[in-house]
């Protein structure tokens, strides 16, 4: 019997990606959409490459949504997906007092609480079987923050703290729970985060200004220096197919070089290289280097 994996957020990127690897591999994967438009595109160019998956409308951001996908998902396989692959994400960036309640809100709906419910709602259908896995797409900035990102960086700290505890209470069940955490890769994330940049420091009422448009240029240039995101969906790919799956895979020489820094410069050091890449501050000594290691995730 062929096991079956949930993706959400497949209509691109890292989605998309592990969607079409994962099918091309023989797993029955059940890829998540927003609207049927790109649930019809990915399912074309599913067709194109030989390989078969099925599409489920969902946003994560909507209880209802969430029931329905695993309800047709449970229908279909039975019983529930043996896996949940939960990459859906959207970016926020600006100073923490540039963003209001509203956009703080949709993005810890997204990032966070939709991904612990889709969780919750699979995770009686892998108890029964007693097998059955639960992969977090998150990020170098769940464990290393950075002015203008700081939203983000929370989302992506809380669902860290979702993935440890449900390791915990969910592997006595046989369910393996398993974080994928990447440094900076090419994606449509960027450009979005870096047009949000582009509005704060246009509307003439933030201090940040300077240092919007500093992280703008970065988060765009970087678009044509970065890796593309295969080292991350070979990881997703890996913590699935693996019998025994690493607790954590930290991708990228970005992501394991950022966390060695963060662990062992001391937090003074640490705090005015961030702000210096980031346009917050200006120092020519260290200027080349921070905006070389520490472009915005």
């Amino acid at each position: 019997m062929r096991r079956s994996v949930l993706v959400t957020g497949a209509t691109s990127g890292v989605g998309r990606g592990t969607a079409l690897r994962l099918a091309k591999a023989g797993f029955e994967v059940f890829a998540t959409a927003r609207d049927a438009e790109k649930a019809e595109k990915l399912r074309a160019e599913a067709a194109e490459r030989d390989v078969v998956l099925r599409t489920v409308l969902l946003d994560v951001a909507d209880a209802a949504s969430c029931h329905r996908a695993c309800a047709q998902v449970a229908e279909a396989t039975g019983g529930g997906p043996w896996a949940l692959v939960n990459n859906a994400g959207i970016p926020l960036a600006g100073a923490i007092e540039d963003l209001d309640d509203a956009a703080v809100r949709y993005l810890l709906e997204v990032n966070v609480v939709g991904a612990a419910r889709m969780a919750r709602l699979l995770l009686p259908g892998m108890r029964r079987r007693g097998d059955g896995r639960i992969v977090n797409v998150s990020s170098l900035a769940g464990r290393v923050a950075a002015p203008g990102m700081g939203w983000y960086c929370a989302g992506k700290s809380a669902l860290g703290a979702v993935n440890d505890v449900l390791r915990m209470e969910a592997g006595p069940g046989g369910v393996r729970v398993v974080i994928v955490e990447a440094g900076a890769y090419a994606s449509a994330m960027q450009t979005r985060a870096a047009d949000a940049l582009a509005a704060l420091a246009a509307n003439g009422r933030t201090v940040f200004g300077e240092m919007y448009r500093v992280a703008e240029a970065a988060l765009r240039e970087s678009a044509t220096r970065l890796p593309d995101d295969g080292p991350v969906v070979a990881a997703v790919c890996r913590a699935l197919f693996a019998d025994r799956p690493r607790h954590r895979y930290v991708v990228g020489r970005q992501a394991r070089m950022g966390l060695l820094a963060d662990a062992l410069v001391p937090v003074r050091v640490k705090d005015h290289v961030k702000r210096v890449a980031l346009g917050a501050e200006a120092h020519p000594v260290v200027e080349y280097a921070a905006r070389r290691w520490c472009t915005p995730w």
